[in-house]
């Protein structure tokens, strides 16, 4: 609704510019104008109207889009990003500040690169958005400047992720196969080491873990994990956690934090 409201103000802007300047080019005396705010005010109102005119022209798509610079237009790829930078454009809506947030994507792919968000945070938001985070993303395939906060709900997103952390050896090739077609149960943790082995900004921790299916006899197992410097206070002894396995082999473990859909 706001869009189409500051489309149709933009348009009505425009129309009466471009009959002001058609005045002028055919020599119509514009003190008799037909246009409104014309008469005697020869020069003001169309300067008042044509700052106006650039204002909608330039921040319109911000508003009309929620925030949000533009979206990723053509065909798009999900990667994993790290929000290396949050500031302030100094534009704010409705009370609600504009923020840039500067991300580092590592595609599949080829090399990475940094992509822009702009967006409207409130605190709430701001405060689940921070300097070093991992956030999943989408980017076009042929523009790699802007980039949209991808949707983790969407299947096709998980597989995506998933698919990029085996590619990067976040996944022993060994835990592979419990982790994309074992069966979840819950787990905890039992025993918790660093191994002093980092990847892709994200550090290896060897765990024992207690196996609780529900309705079946618990048993222990050993695997290991790369996580990301945010997340290894979810993973210390005691701690709840989602643990991978297949049934002809209940030792080789893949451990998460999150819960997943049933498959």
């Amino acid at each position: 609704m706001l869009r189409v409201v500051i489309l149709i103000v933009w348009l009505l802007l425009s129309a009466w510019l471009l009959i002001w300047t058609g005045e002028g080019l055919f020599g119509v005396d514009q003190r008799e104008s037909i246009l409104p705010f014309g008469g005697e005010d020869t020069l003001g109102a169309p300067i008042m109207i044509g700052v106006a005119w650039g204002l909608i022209l330039t921040f319109g798509g911000t508003m009309s889009g929620f925030g949000r610079r533009r979206k990723v237009r053509g065909d798009s790829l999900v990667a994993a990003g790290h929000i290396v930078e949050i500031s302030r454009t100094g534009l704010t809506v409705n009370d609600m500040p504009q923020y840039d947030l500067f991300i580092r994507v590592t595609p599949a792919a080829g090399d990475d690169f940094i992509g822009q968000l702009r967006m409207l945070l409130d605190t709430a938001d701001l405060a689940g958005l921070q300097v070093g985070q991992p956030v999943p993303v989408r980017y076009g395939v042929t523009d790699h400047d802007t980039v949209e906060l991808a949707d983790v709900t969407d299947p096709t997103v998980h597989e995506a992720m998933l698919q990029w952390r085996i590619d990067r050896g976040l996944i022993a090739p060994r835990l592979v196969k419990a982790r994309t077609t074992g069966i979840q149960v819950p787990a905890s943790v039992l025993e918790v080491r660093p191994t002093g082995r980092r990847l892709e900004g994200q550090s290896e921790l060897a765990l024992r873990v207690l196996m609780a299916p529900e309705g079946a006899s618990t048993w222990e197992a050993e695997t290991s994990v790369f996580a990301y410097p945010e997340a290894i206070s979810r993973f210390q002894v005691g701690a709840p956690i989602w643990a991978f396995y297949r049934r002809e082999d209940p030792q080789t473990v893949a451990v998460t934090i999150e819960k997943e859909r049933d498959r």
